[in-house]
């Protein structure tokens, strides 16, 4: 039986999912640190997690850490293990169970700390782009561009990854080890939450126009612009993201988010089955 080939992820949200845990090593780490890198689209559906022994080493945690995260995503069906030759952790195909977690975490977020990690990557991600206005060569923002362009209709799950590389991409052409490396770092963290967004088509789009606008700007050399688009982007997720905190909150009872989740899920059903295709093709 043929494999289908698997789309290409950014070998930098892998490097910073597996930033080695240390000291706080615990199974709830290594379980946040897992869902992150699945969210992002570090690892997608049906790809296969490095083996309970390398993540390990890679986590700086004992075996038992790995295996108790394992157990509990595999409860959450996140992944699914499967034993003998070619056995191991796969992502599972549940977009939906993902939601759940990310949409929990929003809801244990204080509205305080989520304005606060909005500062933060707004803060990183508008000093990457005044220094890409000066830095980044045309044709690699051509390629960039080209990139989130042949994106615009791409279902969720593939926008998101498109979009996240897209973001890296940026920041790594700001020429600034250490600017990207933060970059990199907070886009993890964030991201997660940021994803909760593309049940909603129009919030998509709008953060898909402020990033060819971004791109647009960096071309122009113009980092007033660049820095502004950067602000009302990031502002306005974090607007989006209080609001359905609030809804959650307000509509989950003994915490489940589903119900409130069921309302977004399949609004932009349409908007799907218009761009929907392989990201392959795409």
């Amino acid at each position: 039986m043929n494999t289908p080939p698997t789309p290409s992820v950014s070998s930098r949200l892998r490097t910073a999912a597996f930033a080695p845990i240390g000291d706080e090593g615990r199974a709830e780490l290594v379980e946040t640190r897992l869902l992150r890198a699945i969210s992002t689209g570090a690892f997608i559906e049906g790809a296969r997690l490095p083996s309970e022994h390398e993540l390990s080493q890679l986590f700086g945690v004992a075996v038992v850490s790995v295996r108790e995260a394992l157990g509990s995503l595999r409860h959450q069906g996140i992944i699914i293990t499967r034993r003998g030759r070619g056995g191991g952790s796969f992502v599972r195909s549940s977009s939906d169970a993902v939601q759940e977690v990310n949409a929990k975490a929003l809801m244990a977020m204080p509205r305080v700390a989520l304005a606060d990690l909005g500062v933060h990557y707004e803060v990183i991600v508008a000093a990457c782009a005044e220094y890409a206005c000066l830095r980044a060569p045309a044709d690699e923002l051509d390629v960039v561009q080209r990139g989130l362009l042949d994106s615009r209709n791409l279902h969720a799950g593939a926008w998101r990854r498109r979009s996240t590389d897209a973001q890296l991409e940026l920041a790594a052409l700001s020429q600034s080890v250490r600017l990207t490396s933060e970059h990199v770092r907070v886009q993890t963290e964030f991201t997660p939450l940021l994803a909760l967004q593309d049940m909603d088509a129009q919030q998509r789009r709008f953060t898909h126009d402020a990033l060819i606008e971004q791109v647009d700007a960096i071309r122009e050399g113009d980092v007033l612009r660049a820095r502004e688009v950067v602000r009302q982007s990031i502002r306005g997720s974090v607007r989006w993201l209080g609001d359905l905190r609030t809804e959650l909150l307000g509509g989950s009872p003994a915490g489940d988010p589903r119900a409130t989740l069921e309302k977004y899920r399949g609004s932009d059903d349409a908007v799907a089955r218009e761009g929907e295709h392989d990201e392959s093709v795409a």
